[in-house]
């Protein structure tokens, strides 16, 4: 009977203080220090003669293309795989440094910096990936508290964190691999600590094991409805509730999975960039999201700071050089029942309940930020309303459903 086989690394890859952080355009000034640590956490499953599939995880805004590209070859080296086999997710803290990717959209202008980067891939190329048998068991479970729809306390949101769980062969968990959806934003714009927000403080909180964090569908999704703070003591809170849960589920029996490698299948898909307002327009309606702001830092003021920053960046956009397209890197790992679906996007909670219900697969889990990023994907209430995301997104509507019905068509092939 052919092993299983794991091989469980989570890397320290903070950088130093005094570079930029991303994910808030209010931010000023570059970071002090470090709140939490930011880490690289590979998880590789394999058999002696399947390559299988290598997770890589950083706590970071986003990967773009460049930094996939990189990350892919550097983990690929360490393991002796193909990069081809190597999946790249982000987590989507909005604590991170801004120079591992680069400017992600016109909102907030960044440089990548070629020394933080060469460090990460350094790190990621020098893991010592040493393999052992597991069982690979999988569950899910509700999780209320951690995060809702961030547009209305009652909107689409999948409650359910996914969980891969990887036991040694002595019954001991070795690691696991935990999806769920909900922007890792506990921290503010005014804080200038590195930080891996509430998913690394339930990575913390599930120590030993190692613990690998893959972001859902999490366009329309934060913790606004659900913190109570927004420093160190709401990520542990948030974060512990998350890994309690999760415990919660690991005593329960899961269903087993096969002792075969993960497979991964990959397309590109080529998408029409939108057609953006005249600089004129854009301006008018920057003007308007002005006059309408409501400065409190309740879910309401950070609803009309949010259609203000939309209406800037949207006028940003007009006076930017954009492509006429994008290709938009999709992948599909499966493993026995379970399909994890992986889009370089930002997908609204309903774009992700609509794969789950398109899927033929038995389980199917959607992963965001990952070999990629391409921005926000909204849903018609969105668009209608003119949010924030609709106003930053680079796709319109139609280009919205043809990369839903692509990729269902894709998963399901």
């Amino acid at each position: 009977m052919t092993d299983l086989l794991l091989a469980a690394t989570s890397l320290d890859v903070t950088p130093p203080p005094g570079h930029r952080m991303d994910g808030y355009a209010a931010r000023a000034g570059g970071a002090t220090g470090t709140a939490d640590p930011l880490r690289a956490t590979i998880i590789w499953l394999s058999t002696a003669d399947d390559p299988g599939v290598l997770w890589l995880t950083l706590d970071a805004i986003a990967v773009g293309k460049e930094l996939t590209a990189e990350l892919s070859a550097a983990a690929g080296a360490a393991a002796g795989i193909p990069p081809s086999h190597v999946v790249v997710s982000a987590s989507h803290t909005h604590s991170g440094p801004s120079g591992w990717t680069g400017q992600i959209h016109p909102v907030i202008p960044a440089e990548r910096e070629c020394d933080i980067v060469h460090a990460l891939q350094s790190s990621v190329r020098g893991a010592r990936l040493e393999r052992r048998p597991v069982r690979a068991s999988w569950r899910s479970i509700e999780v209320i508290g951690v995060g809702t729809n961030r547009h209305s306390r009652t909107g689409p949101h999948d409650n359910t964190a996914g969980i891969l769980a990887l036991h040694g062969t002595d019954g001991s968990l070795k690691a696991v691999l935990l999806d769920f959806a909900c922007h890792p934003t506990t921290y503010g714009p005014e804080n200038l600590q590195y930080s891996a927000d509430w998913p690394g403080a339930a990575r913390a909180a599930l120590a030993p094991a190692v613990v690998g964090f893959l972001q859902g569908a999490a366009g329309d999704v934060s913790p606004r409805f659900t913190r109570q703070g927004r420093g160190a003591a709401e990520v542990a809170r948030l974060g512990g509730l998350m890994a309690g849960r999760v415990r919660e589920a690991l005593a329960r029996p899961g269903l087993e999975l096969p002792q075969s490698a993960p497979a991964i299948r990959r397309t590109t898909l080529d998408l029409p960039v939108r057609a953006i307002p005249s600089a004129d327009e854009a301006a008018e309606l920057v003007a308007v999201a002005e006059g309408r702001l409501n400065g409190g830092d309740d879910p309401s003021g950070r609803i009309s700071q949010s259609r203000l920053e939309g209406a800037r960046g949207q006028a940003l956009m007009a006076s930017a050089s954009l492509p006429e397209s994008l290709e938009l890197p999709v992948s599909v790992v499966t493993m026995g029942d379970v399909c994890w679906v992986n889009l370089p996007v930002e997908l609204f909670a309903a774009h992700g309940a609509r794969l789950q219900a398109d899927s033929t697969h038995p389980i199917t889990r959607v992963i965001g930020y990952t070999d990629g990023y391409y921005g926000y994907a909204v849903d018609p209430p969105a668009a209608e309303s003119g949010a924030y995301e609709a106003l930053i997104t680079y796709f319109d509507q139609p280009t919205t459903t043809q990369l839903l019905t692509r990729t269902t068509t894709f998963m399901n092939s």
